[in-house]
């Protein structure tokens, strides 16, 4: 039960920014299982862009002597890893900017993001009645 009142805690105190972060992977998730391809190279070479790009953000992020949680490096690394995996995986199947030709996968994508929307709100009602 601790597990629960954690994930419930977590997601209560989701703002904005966060919520839409968490819906671009989820985006992201749905397109990896819908188009998935097991290509050494493509994964070798979105893990390359991911170092060299998030370092690249990393130093300008800090430049200034400016100090990032783990969980803001981590993002600046795998948004760069995420973005070339996705390009890679979608490229030829049609879609337009990041939106798939398929209207069932575009409902899958929306849909996720809308449930996982509705619990940020159940849990936002659920801690603030404690």
């Amino acid at each position: 039960m601790n597990i629960v009142n954690a994930l419930t805690r977590y997601l209560a105190n989701l703002n904005i920014t966060r919520i839409v972060l968490w819906c671009y992977l989820i985006w992201y998730l749905v397109a990896l299982v819908n188009y998935f391809d097991g290509s050494l190279r493509l994964w070798l070479t979105s893990v390359g862009l991911g170092v060299i790009v998030g370092t690249a953000l990393y130093l300008s992020s800090t430049a200034q002597g400016n100090k990032l949680g783990a969980w803001q490096i981590i993002r600046l690394y795998l948004m760069p890893f995420f973005v070339s995996s996705f390009a890679a995986l979608v490229k030829d199947q049609g879609f337009f900017l990041v939106f798939s030709p398929n209207p069932g996968e575009l409902l899958q994508s929306v849909g996720f993001c809308g449930l996982f929307c509705l619990g940020v709100k159940f849990a936002k009602k659920a801690t603030a009645k404690k």
